[in-house]
């Protein structure tokens, strides 16, 4: 262990509850005082209520037993995609169309050459 970089430690650090209880611990501060302990703790001393007293879990149960499993929903099937037309004949169409195009400006060029 390294020197110095340590916290002091109280091997019989005193411990007082806000009850009166005292007892010794070993910690890293010389006192401690709290606010519950084992002698005054309901869970150690069998004074603790339980919080089920309306009955929540049994609530729960029914309510789940009333929703019931539903029947699953089914997928509603994607209509089919509309397929591209890319024919031969839409395709030597176009193909005309743009030789057309470029002939007729060829041809418009010579003219005003």
């Amino acid at each position: 262990m390294k020197a110095e970089i340590h916290p002091q430690y109280f091997p019989q650090a005193s411990v007082e509850c806000a009850c009166g209880n005292k007892f010794t611990v070993g910690s890293t501060k010389e006192t401690i005082n709290v606010e519950i302990c084992s002698k005054c703790h309901p869970f150690y001393t069998g004074t603790e209520k339980s919080l089920d007293s309306a009955g929540r879990v049994e609530k729960f149960k029914n309510r789940r037993a009333a929703a019931a499993p539903k029947a699953p929903k089914a997928k509603a099937q994607p209509a089919p995609k509309a397929e591209k037309t890319t024919t031969a004949a839409a395709h030597s169409a176009d193909t005309a169309a743009t030789s057309d195009t470029a002939a007729t400006s060829a041809d418009a060029q010579e003219a005003a050459a």
